[in-house]
């Protein structure tokens, strides 16, 4: 069960990160993309507040069942520890964790832009005043 959990975790939470980070891209998925964005700024500021900067219950969720399988150094950030998974490569910490914030804002800034252009074309074909 452990091993299931641990592939569902490497296969969503990556998931997850490229369509936090690409989802903006196609229109239909734009507002979900904003949505998991704004979700994923909430857990890292405000969760963090409580659980540190950072703090994401898909990660707590996936080291416990890492503990049940037996793994015990656990990098501070997600994104490293799946940077090293799949290549092997682990790298610093504070490159990853800084490239992680950079990318999440400026990801974060692309879709709270496309999203309101699309807003403010729509209300401009569908004839309301501006």
């Amino acid at each position: 069960m452990y091993r299931f959990l641990d592939l569902f975790f490497i296969i969503f939470h990556t998931l997850l990160i490229f369509f936090n980070l690409f989802g903006w891209i196609w229109k239909p998925l734009r507002k979900a993309n904003l949505i998991t964005l704004l979700l994923t700024g909430g857990s890292w500021f405000i969760l963090g507040i409580f659980y540190g900067i950072g703090y994401c219950p898909l990660t707590d969720w996936h080291w416990d069942v890492l503990q049940k399988l037996g793994q015990t150094e656990m990098p501070s950030s997600y994104v490293s520890y799946l940077i090293h998974r799949l290549t092997g490569y682990l790298p610093g910490v504070r490159l990853t964790d800084t490239l992680t914030v950079v990318m999440y804002f400026l990801a974060l800034a692309v879709s709270v832009f496309v999203n309101v252009r699309d807003i403010t074309r729509r209300k401009r074909t569908s004839g309301f005043p501006e």
